[in-house]
């Protein structure tokens, strides 16, 4: 499964740039997946300690029902929370979303965090 991930993901970085619509422009969208059950005050936290300073243009976040597949092949079922963030194409946003993920993981003693980019076209 992880060769399979890593081959769609490759195909990310070779996507020709998307034609937009007038008034709209080619930007990334960041989608990040955290699970782990964190109650509402540990994740306002780590929203205000660690997301807000790396996207402070603003983001959204969404609560999700999640499943997956743990280390020891165990199928996991539990609420977890989609953050997701529209930045442009020109900037650094993949690398402060991957500090995101190890943050997290790290204080919240968590074995991933999934990490979706796509390309879109947007307008603010």
């Amino acid at each position: 499964m992880p060769a399979a991930v890593a081959v769609a993901l490759s195909a990310c970085a070779t996507m020709a740039p998307r034609s937009c619509v007038a008034g709209t422009q080619p930007m990334t969208k960041l989608e990040l997946f955290f699970g782990g059950n964190i109650g509402a005050a540990e994740w306002r936290g780590f929203l205000a300690d660690v997301v807000t300073p790396r996207f402070p243009d603003g983001f959204s976040v969404t609560d999700v029902q999640g499943q997956y597949r743990g280390a020891t092949g165990m199928i996991i079922a539990e609420q977890s929370r989609e953050l997701m963030v529209i930045v442009p194409n020109d900037g650094d946003g993949a690398t402060r979303a991957n500090a995101i993920r190890d943050a997290y993981k790290m204080r919240f003693r968590q074995e991933s965090v999934l990490l979706v980019q796509s390309e879109v076209c947007a307008a603010f």
